[in-house]
């Protein structure tokens, strides 16, 4: 019976401890979701950065210089056979 009521014992005090750990977890959770914004969410957009967009245009004036470039090589290549 003594072992039984020293084990009871050990198991309360690791209880406690292991209490105390998760209030200590607990205030780390409240201090980092105030960092965070409400839902959490906000630290993860602030760390990304914005995507910048690009407009048709620009896209066209890409699309149109690339593919002068792709002329421009097939000639040389049909120049060199």
């Amino acid at each position: 019976m003594a072992n039984f009521a020293e084990t009871l014992k050990d198991l309360v005090q690791e209880r406690n401890l292991m209490a105390g750990q998760v209030k200590k977890l607990d205030k780390a959770i409240v201090v980092l979701r105030k960092l965070a914004g409400s839902n959490g969410l906000s630290a993860v957009r602030k760390a990304t950065p914005k995507r910048r967009s690009m407009s048709a245009a620009a896209r066209r004036k890409i699309a149109a210089a690339q593919r002068a470039r792709w002329a421009k090589w097939k000639a040389a290549q049909k120049k060199a056979a």
